[in-house]
């Protein structure tokens, strides 16, 4: 049976404002080390090697080991892009302490326009606000394109008892602690989404970080933990393995039309995509920018990539260079708001 249409599901963007903890938002910084890219010469002789480009393999570098979100949305780009561009792209998987260990080796990179770095926001916008990390999420990184907004939700196994958003909080309140939350590691979004859900409902769940919802998703099935809230769980939901209690996405979605989304089951904060991205190390040519940006946008609305991808409920947007760069200004503000109020630390 065909997907149903998610093409119509919104987008949402982060809160402005300025940054409350971590490190502080320097936009004219940010926009600076845009304008630089934007001014650097092509590779070797202007529109000429912008024409060519690419001219060998492009290596994607993704800072989570394989089997989850993270790769589940690198690998159907890598396809995608090689077919337009007529080299391979590479998924080069870097996992480790975080997302961290590849996000540093993208920002270190030769900036040459032949290795990217595809990651989750939280990797830029969550993780560096949490604890010393060996990049400069603004001053190492330029924007490429959006690769993604995943359409998750909370997740529970049928055995644990509660049916509903409101009965976790419930069995939360009566049982401090008994609940364990896999997440895919410390500084992520899924842990974010945690966060926002203790603070608001004064509940206590532990939280279990991993070093990628693969794993996670495996102690869950095994019943190490109770909880996720990760694209990996939605097949084991449709095989009844696991209950849907919430979708964290500004709407319903269409294979589980009767699961409020977190704003209607009383979670408004939670209603935002975790959206994924191809970054580029700083001083790669303006020229391969645009038409690695171009292209991205150009696939993501054809009707092919739109199916597959909503296969595994990922929707795409089309974004600038600028437009990028501002939604992860915006959405490491929001997250740094978060982090403040709820007293976010790494455990």
């Amino acid at each position: 049976m065909e997907p149903r249409d998610m093409t119509r599901i919104p987008t949402v963007e982060p809160a402005t404002g300025q940054a409350s903890t971590g490190r502080k938002i320097n936009r004219r910084m940010a926009l600076r080390g845009l304008g630089a890219a934007l001014a650097t010469p092509a590779l070797t002789s202007g529109a000429g090697a912008q024409d060519a480009w690419p001219t060998r393999p492009v290596r994607l570098i993704v800072p989570y080991a394989p089997g989850g979100a993270s790769d589940f949305i690198a690998r159907p780009w890598a396809d995608k892009l090689q077919q337009a561009f007529g080299q391979p792209f590479i998924v080069d998987n870097r996992g480790g302490a975080a997302g961290s260990i590849g996000t540093e080796a993208g920002a270190r990179a030769a900036p040459d326009g032949y290795t990217f770095l595809l990651t989750p926001g939280a990797t830029l916008s969550v993780l560096p606000q949490l604890r010393k990390v060996p990049y400069d999420p603004i001053k190492d990184f330029v924007p490429v394109g959006r690769v993604g907004d995943l359409v998750c939700g909370f997740v529970i196994r049928v055995d644990t008892g509660p049916s509903s958003m409101k009965e976790v909080v419930e069995y939360a309140k009566k049982n401090p602690g008994k609940l364990a939350f896999g997440s895919a590691g410390l500084g992520t979004y899924t842990q974010m989404r945690l966060e926002m859900l203790k603070m608001r409902a004064g509940i206590d769940i532990l939280h279990v970080p991993y070093r990628g919802s693969a794993d996670a998703l495996n102690d869950l099935l095994g019943g190490q933990v109770q909880m996720m809230n990760e694209i990996v769980v939605l097949p084991h939901v449709r095989a009844g393995k696991l209950k849907l209690l919430g979708i964290n996405f500004p709407t319903r979605h269409p294979d589980f039309p009767d699961v409020p989304t977190l704003t209607e089951a009383g979670y408004p904060d939670s209603d935002v995509p975790i959206w994924y991205s191809i970054q580029a190390p700083t001083g790669a040519p303006a020229p391969i920018l645009e038409k690695f940006n171009a292209k991205i946008n150009e696939i993501s609305a054809t009707p092919e990539m739109i199916k597959r991808m909503r296969e595994i409920n990922v929707v795409v947007p089309q974004q600038t260079l600028s437009a990028l760069l501002a939604y992860r200004e915006a959405d490491m503000v929001s997250n740094g708001k978060l982090i403040k109020e709820a007293h976010i630390k790494l455990d």
